[in-house]
């Protein structure tokens, strides 16, 4: 099992920037693919960003250009800078990991474990 915890949620302004950090429990963290999804009021969860193992990114067009998805192997924990915040980034952030595939993709099915969100509120 891995457990993973995310940090750094909280309220921004529009246009600021805020920063997730997600802390994973595993020593092969290094062999897993990270993933930050998230999911507004109403509204079914959603992938934002990814990052593979050798350290290859994926964005959502929505975040593209403005979310920086990172990982720091010895500190087990995966980062995802968001920058020119919107008040439609608001949303429950999720860290995800999976390490059956090279890139788990945009579906969260796709990936085993999760941590428990962390609330981003941006406001116009």
């Amino acid at each position: 099992q891995v457990q993973l915890v995310e940090s750094g949620g909280g309220l921004a302004q529009a246009g600021g920037s805020l920063t997730l950090s997600c802390a994973a429990s595993t020593r092969t963290f290094s062999t897993y693919a990270m993933g930050w999804f998230r999911q507004a009021p109403g509204k079914e969860r959603e992938f934002a960003a990814a990052i593979t193992w050798s350290s290859s990114t994926y964005y959502a067009d929505s975040v593209k250009g403005r979310f920086t998805i990172s990982r720091d192997n010895v500190k087990h924990t995966v980062y995802l800078q968001m920058n020119s915040l919107k008040p439609e980034d608001t949303a429950v952030y999720y860290c995800a990991a999976d390490n059956r595939a090279y890139y788990p993709g945009t579906n969260d099915e796709r990936y085993s474990y999760w941590g428990q969100g962390t609330q981003v509120t941006v406001s116009s």
